[in-house]
């Protein structure tokens, strides 16, 4: 199952299809008794899908056979025992994937000649990714973080591997030795090569960066310069042989002192707003700007979710289920505000106080 959506990822997604383009989404659940049903949701979501294939005259039967035959196989690669929440199949002829995302998603199915994107790039902005580059003398080690975990990426040539001679990455992990092979010339340049391959991966995946290391490692990074040359540094060595759980532990307090400062300068910045009539509040509202181009940041607490019904030229509250009701309205306005180049930040319930869900500073 896919999980990392790069901007690149998103643009061949977001390509034009041969009809039908399927897209079938339904919310999955991490834990007991909850995660029980969503095998049979999801069997139960992807016979939705053929029905429709079969009952679309536009679709002829050797491409229904096709594109059913991709949902069958997408079927085979689910793997519900790390399930997030929410589960997005496509479909199309010629090829399927299957993405896992971290975001509640509406139970829906969509035949068109596009994917529906809307609810990965939600999913994937709420989950504030973040990479973590371990270092050490002999080895360098890449993880992809989120709100709550890390787990190791094997991108862009990470893990960097070298043999080092007479070194122990366990006593530098027990005792805090800096080794004198960070002085050597060949660590160096082992180093230089890892920061040169840590700023192509932020080029495809642009997101924060963490470095972790011995003080000498840390240095070393900067001297290569580009975009690596903007992380934050957390002084800590031996996690480049660490486990996840590691990891986590030594980054966890910097990334969350990281999310405190980011929902404090945007509760700024909406107050700023306010004084100069530049602030917008609440799904309807914003809904018409984020259409428009208007806005400039929009903050989202991170559990609102609102079903809307469309009223013209407004939006009404509707009960899900409601005929052309849109359960995933948050969403859409978030993909649309990206779209128009606006930074999108997700805040902690609550933050946003009498602002409904969601508000946004406007542009004018």
């Amino acid at each position: 199952m896919e999980s990392v959506l790069s901007p690149a990822t998103l643009a061949e997604l977001r390509r034009p299809r041969p009809y039908p383009a399927v897209s079938v989404l339904t919310p999955t659940h991490r834990r007991d008794p909850y995660n029980a049903q969503d095998q049979v949701r999801l069997r139960n979501a992807v016979a939705e899908a053929k029905r429709q294939l079969e009952a679309d005259p536009a679709v002829t039967r050797e491409r229904r056979t096709e594109v059913a035959g991709h949902l069958d196989r997408a079927m085979t690669e689910v793997d519900l025992t790390h399930a997030e929440d929410g589960l997005v199949i496509f479909a199309a002829p010629g090829e399927h994937q299957v993405w896992s995302v971290a975001r509640s998603v509406p139970e829906r199915v969509v035949l068109s000649d596009t994917f529906l994107t809307r609810n990965l790039v939600s999913a994937q902005t709420a989950g504030r990714p973040f990479w973590v580059l371990s270092l050490a003398a002999d080895r360098v080690t890449l993880w992809n973080g989120g709100v709550d975990r890390v787990a190791e990426a094997r991108v862009g040539g990470f893990p960097m591997t070298r043999r080092v001679e007479n070194f122990d990455p366990e006593r530098q992990q027990r005792i805090g030795d800096t080794p004198s092979a960070f002085r050597e010339e060949r660590t160096r340049q082992f180093l230089r090569e890892a920061g040169t391959a840590m700023n192509a991966v932020l080029r495809d995946h642009p997101r924060q960066l963490y470095v972790t290391g011995e003080p000498a490692a840390l240095t070393l990074l900067d001297e290569v310069g580009g975009t690596a040359r903007g992380a934050v540094h957390v002084p800590h060595g031996g996690l480049a042989h660490g486990t996840h759980e590691t990891v986590w532990q030594a980054v966890r307090p910097v990334v969350e002192a990281e999310a405190r400062r980011s929902t404090d300068a945007v509760t700024r910045a909406l107050e700023t707003a306010r004084g100069r009539r530049e602030f917008a509040a609440g799904v309807d509202e914003l809904w018409q700007s984020a259409r428009d181009g208007r806005v400039r940041l929009l903050a989202v607490e991170e559990n609102y979710r609102v079903t809307v019904r469309d009223a013209g030229d407004h939006l009404i509250l509707a009960e899900s289920g409601d005929l052309d009701s849109r359960e995933d309205i948050v969403d859409e306005i978030v993909e649309q505000c990206l779209e128009t180049g606006a930074d999108v930040r997700f805040v902690p319930d609550g933050t946003l106080g009498e602002a409904d869900g969601m508000a946004g500073v406007l542009r004018y």
